[in-house]
C-alpha cells in the first residue's frame, strides 16, 4: 500500500477509502475494524522476502483467529501455525488445508492429537519427552504414523516482553538444547513416529534480526550433529516474532521484511550442503496487527484533583494488552480535532483500577459521544478478548478498498447465558 491502512481524509480518519465514522454509526461500538490491503500485503511482504528459499508462511493463528482474517490468508496460499483443535477446527471452517498446519504448545490433550492425526497436518511441534510418548501411543492405536517436529529451546535472549520471551531456559516452552540431540535419537526409534523437523520460537515482538540469527545458527548446528547421527530432516522452523511499531516513543523499530528475509537466509547457509530442507516461519503480529484499530466512544469526562480520565465504551476485556502487559497502543481522534492536547487517562466501564486503556496520554480533548481509533489492535485483541461484567464481545469489520463487511456480529445477552443452567 502506498498510503498507511488508516489515515484521514478530510479530517475525519478512514480505513482504506471508508470513513470510520460510518462503521460505527451502522455498527456501534466498540468495533474492531481490519484493512484487507494491509493483512493481505504484509503476507505477501514475507512471502516476497523469503523468495528463493523452499518456504512456507504458516501465519500464527492465535494472533487473530476470526474466521473472516483466516479466510484472506487461506486465499493468499498460507498454511497456519496453531496452538489447540479450537484453532484447528477455525482454520479448516475457513477453507484452510490441515496439511499445511504446524501444531505447536507445550499442553496438547489426547483429544487434541487425536483430531489433529486425523485431520492430516503437517507435523506436531513436540515439546517435551512425555508429549512424544503420548504421541506416538495414540499413533499406534490410531494405526498412523504421527509426523513430528522437536522444538528446541535455544536460550537465546529475545529482549522483549518476559511475557512474550519463550526462548530462554526458565521458559517453558521446549526441548534444552543440551538433551535435544539424545531426545532425537530416541524419537526416530519410536515406530509411529515420522522426524520431519526442527523447531524453535524465541519470543514474541522481537525489534533485532540478531536474535533469529543467533537461534537458528544453533539449530543448523543440531541439524548438521543429526545428519550426522542418520536422522535427516526436510522441516525446519524458525517461528515468528518479527515485532510492530506500536507507535511509543523511544521504541526501536521493528526490521524491514526484507532485512529479516536476508538475516534468514544468511543464518541457514549452512545448510546448503544437505538435501533440501523447507523452512516454514510462524509470523502473526506482522501480519494482522497494524491492520486492525479498535474504535470506541467517550462516554463521560472527569476531572479528578491529580487525574483527568476519558472514559469510553470500550474497555480491558476489548482489549487487554494495556492492563496485561503495560502496553502502549497509538490513539487517534476519528474527527481531527485542534493541535492543543490534553493529558488523560483513557478508560473504560469494568469495575477495576487496571481497567485502563492509556495512562497519561497526550491527545486532543475529546467530548462527551467523540469516537476514538485504539491503533495497532489487530493482534491480540479479539483473541485476547472476554466476557468480564458480563459484557458482549466487540464485533468485527473487515474494509477492501470502498467496500466493507461485518465479520463478527456483535454478541448479544443471549449469547453469553448460552450453554448455561439454572440451579434449584
Amino acid at each position: 500500500m502506498t498510503r498507511p491502512p488508516f489515515h484521514y481524509q478530510d479530517d475525519t480518519l478512514h480505513c482504506e477509502d471508508v470513513p470510520l465514522a460510518t462503521i460505527a454509526a451502522e455498527v456501534g461500538t466498540p468495533t474492531y475494524v481490519y484493512s484487507k490491503q494491509a493483512i493481505t500485503g504484509a503476507y505477501r511482504a514475507y512471502d516476497d522476502a523469503l523468495a528463493g528459499v523452499d518456504h512456507l508462511v504458516c501465519y500464527s493463528v492465535k494472533a487473530n483467529s476470526s474466521l473472516g482474517i483466516l479466510s484472506m490468508l487461506v486465499a493468499e496460499g498460507a498454511g497456519a501455525d496453531i496452538v489447540s483443535a479450537g484453532e484447528l477446527y477455525r482454520w479448516q471452517r475457513a477453507g484452510g488445508d490441515p496439511g499445511k498446519v504446524v501444531f505447536s504448545g507445550v499442553g496438547k490433550t489426547e483429544a487434541e492429537i487425536k483430531a489433529a492425526l486425523a485431520a492430516g497436518i503437517l507435523a506436531f511441534n513436540v515439546e517435551s519427552i512425555e508429549e512424544l510418548v503420548a504421541i506416538d501411543r495414540i499413533a499406534r492405536a490410531a494405526g498412523v504414523v504421527a509426523p513430528v517436529a522437536l522444538r528446541v529451546n535455544p536460550d537465546v535472549d529475545a529482549q522483549t516482553h518476559p511475557y512474550i520471551s519463550t526462548g530462554l531456559k526458565q521458559n517453558k516452552f521446549g526441548i534444552a538444547a543440551d538433551v535435544a540431540r539424545d531426545v532425537f535419537r530416541r524419537a526416530a526409534g519410536m515406530p509411529n513416529l515420522l522426524v520431519r523437523g526442527i523447531d524453535c520460537h524465541i519470543g514474541s515482538q522481537l525489534t533485532k534480526t540478531a536474535p533469529f540469527s543467533d537461534a537458528i545458527a544453533r539449530l543448523c548446528k543440531l541439524v548438521l550433529d543429526l545428519a550426522a547421527d542418520g536422522i535427516a530432516i526436510d522441516l525446519i522452523d524458525i517461528g515468528g516474532g518479527l515485532g510492530i511499531d506500536y507507535g511509543k516513543d523511544g521504541d526501536a523499530p521493528p526490521p524491514s521484511h526484507g532485512e529479516y528475509g536476508a538475516a534468514v537466509k544468511a543464518a541457514l547457509a549452512p545448510l546448503k550442503a544437505l538435501p533440501p530442507i523447507k523452512l516454514l516461519v510462524e509470523p502473526g503480529r506482522s501480519i494482522v496487527g497494524p491492520a486492525g484499530t479498535l474504535v470506541t466512544r467517550v462516554l463521560y469526562r472527569k476531572p479528578g484533583e491529580t487525574k483527568h480520565f476519558t472514559i469510553v465504551d470500550a474497555a480491558m476485556n476489548d482489549l487487554l494488552r494495556p492492563s496485561f502487559y503495560g502496553s502502549h497502543h497509538p490513539m487517534q481522534p476519528v474527527h481531527k480535532k485542534s493541535a492543543a492536547t490534553q493529558v488523560t487517562d483513557i478508560v473504560g466501564p469494568i469495575c477495576e483500577t487496571g481497567d485502563f486503556l492509556a495512562r497519561d496520554r497526550a491527545l486532543p480533548p475529546l467530548a462527551q459521544g467523540d469516537l476514538l481509533a485504539i491503533g495497532a489492535a489487530g493482534a491480540y485483541g479479539m483473541t485476547m478478548s472476554s466476557n468480564y461484567n458480563t459484557r458482549p464481545r466487540a464485533a468485527e469489520v473487515v474494509v477492501d478498498g470502498k467496500r466493507w463487511r461485518i465479520i463478527r456480529e456483535r454478541e448479544t445477552l443471549e449469547h453469553l447465558l448460552a450453554g448455561e443452567r439454572t440451579f434449584s
